[in-house]
C-alpha cells in the first residue's frame, strides 16, 4: 500500500504532480503555497488514512470504519434491513422496521464478538429520529384521533391497564420463580416494555437508598444485572412484538386490509375525502365536467362582450379567449370575434346551446385547450353567501368549477344542490386556476392550493412545543411521571393537522411523499442507533443458564399481554380489529409495532388509539418499574 501511495503521488503530467493538483482542487491556495508536493502528500494521506483500515486488515478495518464512521453504519443497516424485510416466506415477512434492527443487531454482535470494537452512536440522533416519525404520524391521523377517543376511549384505557399489569406480573414472578438475583426483574420489565426510563427510576431507587442490596451484593452489581435483562428482553421484544403486532389480525381470522377500510368509515362518519390540511387532500379526483374548446361562428355571439354572455349564460362560463394564436386577457368587456376559439368547461349536455346550434365547430387548438385544472380548498369568509345552498351559488356566478367536499369544523358533511354553505366551512372545489379564484372571491377566502413549500416552520415550532411538553415531569415519592416526548411529538402532529382541518389557509396540506419518507426513514433510523448500542450489551449477557431465562421471561412479557388484551379487546370491547391493534401496541409502548400494523393494513388508522393507551401506560410502566426494583 506505500508503494502504491508514493507511486501515486510521483505521478506527473507536464511538470505538474497529480497530488499536487490534488492539492490545489481540495486544499486550496494556502496548501499551494507551502508546495504542492507537500499540500498533496497530506491531503492524499487524510485519503488514506479511511481507507488503509479496510484494505489492509480485511474485515476488522471493514467493522472499524463502521465504528468510526456511524453514518455508515446507519446506512448500511438501513440498505440490508429493507432488503431483508422485503423477504417474504409463505405470506410472512420481517418488514423494513424489524429488518433493519435484526441487521443492526448482527453487525454490532459481530465487531463485539470477533474484532473487539463496541459502537457507541450519540442517542440524540435516535431520539430525534424517532421523533421525526411521531410528529409524522401525527399529521397523519390527527383529524381521526378525538372521534376515536369518544368513539373507544375507555377500551383504549383498559387494553392499557391489561397490558401493564399482565406484563409486570410475568416479569417480577417469572424472575422471582426463576431465582434470578436482584435488579433483573426491573430489567425485564424495562426490556421487555422497551423503555428505556424505568431503568433510570431502577437506578434512582439504588442511588436514593430506597432500596438496599443484599448482603454479599454491591449496587454496581444489581445495575449490571438490569443492564444484561434489558438487552436480552429489548432485542427479542422488539423483534417479537412487531411480528406480533403485525399477524394479530390474521391470527384471529381477520383481514387486516378489509378490516382497516372499515375502521376508516367508522371513525371519518362515512367521510370520504381527506379533511383539509392532511395528506392527499387536494388531489384531482373524478369529475363529470369537461374543458372544450369552439371557434365562435354562430351570428348571436359574435360582437357580444363576456359580460353579456356571463349574464345570458351563466351556466357555461367562458375560462379563455385565444385569438390569432395569442391568449386575450380575460375582461368583462372583451368582445368575441369572428373565429376566436373560446374555452368552456361544463357537463357537456350543458354546453351553450343557441337556435339548437353549438358555438361553433369544436377546435383543436392547443392554446385553447391547454386549460389545467387545480383542486383547492376555500374557507367560507363572507357572511353573504352564508345559508345559501350549494345550487343557488352555482346560479349566482360560482361556475366553472366544481364542489367535490364540503367541511364544517373539520367533519365532512354529505353533498348535494340543496346542501346549504355556512360561515367558516370550506369548500374543495376543482377547476381552472381563474375559475377557482374567481369562486374564492365570492365565497370571501383565497384558494388553498397544493404547494410544494417546505413545511420545517410548521414541523420545528409544533416539535417543539410537543418536546417541551413531553419533558415536563412531576416527581412524587421519588418517581418521576411525564407524557413523554413521542407522546409529546405524536399529539403536535395531531394538533396541527386537526388546526389545518379547519383553518386551511394556515398552510395547505403536508405532501404525502414528504411525510411519508419522514415516517418511515425516521423509525427506521431510530432502530438502527438503538441496535447498534444495545448489541453489545448481548454479548456481555451471555452466559449460563441465566441466558435462557432472560429470553424466556423477556419475550413473554412482551408478547403474552398484547395478544390477551387485543382479544379482550376484538371481543369483549366488540372493538375493530385494527383498532384493537392500535391499542395493544400503544399499551406496549412499540412504535415498531404500529408501523408494522399500519403496513399490513395499508392504513393508518391503527394510530388513532395508540396515543391514549402509550400515555397511560407509559406512567404505569414507571410506576411498575420502581416499585419491582423495591420488591426485590
Amino acid at each position: 500500500m506505500a508503494e502504491t501511495r508514493r507511486g501515486f503521488q510521483s505521478m506527473s503530467a507536464g511538470g505538474l504532480h497529480y497530488s499536487g493538483l490534488l492539492a490545489l482542487l481540495f486544499a486550496g491556495p494556502a496548501i499551494a503555497q507551502d508546495g504542492a508536493a507537500h499540500g498533496g502528500e497530506r491531503v492524499i494521506g487524510q485519503i488514506f488514512d479511511r481507507i488503509e483500515p479496510v484494505t489492509e486488515t480485511g474485515l476488522h478495518g471493514f467493522f472499524e470504519l463502521l465504528g468510526n464512521q456511524p453514518i455508515a453504519f446507519i446506512l448500511l443497516a438501513l440498505a440490508l434491513g429493507n432488503l431483508i424485510g422485503k423477504v417474504n416466506i409463505k405470506g410472512v415477512s420481517l418488514g423494513s422496521t424489524a429488518g433493519s434492527l435484526l441487521v443492526g443487531v448482527i453487525i454490532s454482535m459481530v465487531a463485539q464478538a470477533f474484532f473487539g470494537i463496541t459502537y457507541a452512536i450519540p442517542g440524540v440522533l435516535s431520539s430525534f429520529m424517532l421523533l421525526l416519525f411521531m410528529y409524522a404520524l401525527g399529521l397523519k391521523v390527527g383529524p381521526q384521533f378525538f372521534s376515536g377517543l369518544r368513539k373507544g376511549g375507555i377500551a383504549f384505557i383498559g387494553i392499557g391497564v391489561i397490558v401493564w399489569a399482565l406484563n409486570w406480573v410475568i416479569c417480577y414472578f417469572g424472575a422471582d420463580w426463576a431465582g434470578l438475583a436482584p435488579g433483573y426483574a426491573t430489567g425485564l420489565i424495562s426490556g421487555s416494555y422497551t423503555i428505556t426510563a424505568i431503568l433510570g427510576v431502577g437506578q434512582s431507587a439504588l442511588s436514593s437508598g430506597a432500596y438496599t442490596p443484599p448482603t454479599g451484593m454491591t449496587v454496581e452489581e444489581v445495575g449490571a444485572n438490569m443492564a444484561a435483562a434489558y438487552a436480552i428482553s429489548y432485542v427479542l421484544s422488539s423483534v417479537g412484538i412487531i411480528l406480533l403486532i403485525r399477524y394479530l389480525p390474521r391470527i384471529f381470522g381477520r383481514d387486516a386490509k378489509a378490516d382497516a377500510k372499515l375502521a376508516e368509515a367508522d371513525y371519518s362518519g362515512g367521510a370520504t375525502h381527506p379533511v383539509p390540511g392532511a395528506p392527499g387532500a387536494l388531489v384531482m379526483g373524478f369529475s363529470p365536467y369537461d374543458l372544450r374548446a369552439f371557434r365562435v361562428t354562430h351570428e348571436k355571439l359574435i360582437g357580444r362582450s363576456l359580460a353579456q354572455l356571463a349574464n345570458d349564460y351563466p351556466q357555461v362560463p367562458i375560462l379563455r379567449v385565444v385569438r390569432n394564436h395569442e391568449v386575450l386577457e380575460l375582461s368583462g368587456n372583451l368582445v368575441l370575434a369572428m373565429n376566436d376559439i373560446v374555452t368552456v368547461r361544463e357537463n357537456v349536455h350543458d354546453l351553450i346551446f343557441e337556435d339548437g346550434e353549438l358555438i361553433g365547430p369544436e377546435s383543436d387548438e392547443a392554446l385553447a385547450r391547454n386549460l389545467p385544472l387545480e383542486v383547492a380548498d376555500v374557507h367560507v369568509g363572507s357572511h353573504a353567501v352564508s345559508g345559501k345552498t350549494l345550487q343557488e351559488l352555482e346560479n349566482h356566478g360560482l361556475r366553472g368549477v366544481v364542489v367535490q367536499a364540503l367541511f364544517r369544523a373539520g367533519n365532512e358533511l354529505p353533498l348535494g344542490p340543496d346542501s346549504a354553505v355556512s360561515f367558516g366551512d370550506v369548500l374543495r372545489l376543482t377547476g381552472p386556476d381563474a375559475a377557482i379564484k374567481a369562486a374564492a372571491g365570492k365565497l370571501g377566502g383565497r384558494a388553498i392550493l397544493p404547494t410544494m413549500k417546505s413545511e420545517v416552520l410548521y414541523l420545528a415550532l409544533a416539535m417543539l412545543a410537543g418536546y417541551l411538553v413531553g419533558i415536563a415531569s412531576v416527581t412524587i415519592s421519588g418517581i418521576p411521571f411525564s407524557l413523554g416526548t413521542s407522546a409529546g411529538c405524536i399529539l403536535a402532529g395531531v394538533g396541527v393537522s386537526y388546526f389545518r382541518s379547519r383553518n386551511p389557509e394556515f398552510g395547505g396540506p403536508v405532501h404525502e411523499g414528504a411525510r411519508s419518507f419522514l415516517q418511515d426513514f425516521g423509525l427506521n433510523a431510530f432502530v438502527v442507533v438503538l441496535s447498534a448500542n444495545v448489541g453489545p450489551k448481548v454479548i456481555s449477557a451471555l452466559g449460563g443458564d441465566t441466558l435462557v431465562w432472560l429470553a424466556l421471561i423477556g419475550t413473554l412479557g412482551a408478547l403474552v399481554p398484547p395478544l390477551i388484551a387485543f382479544w379482550i379487546g376484538f371481543k369483549f370491547f366488540g372493538l375493530n380489529s385494527i383498532i384493537a391493534d392500535g391499542a395493544a401496541t400503544g399499551a406496549r409502548n412499540s412504535t415498531p409495532g404500529l408501523n408494522a400494523i399500519i403496513e399490513e393494513s395499508g392504513s393508518s388508522v391503527a394510530a388513532v388509539p395508540y396515543p391514549v393507551s402509550y400515555a397511560l401506560t407509559t406512567v404505569l410502566a414507571l410506576i411498575g418499574g420502581y416499585f419491582s426494583m423495591l420488591f426485590s
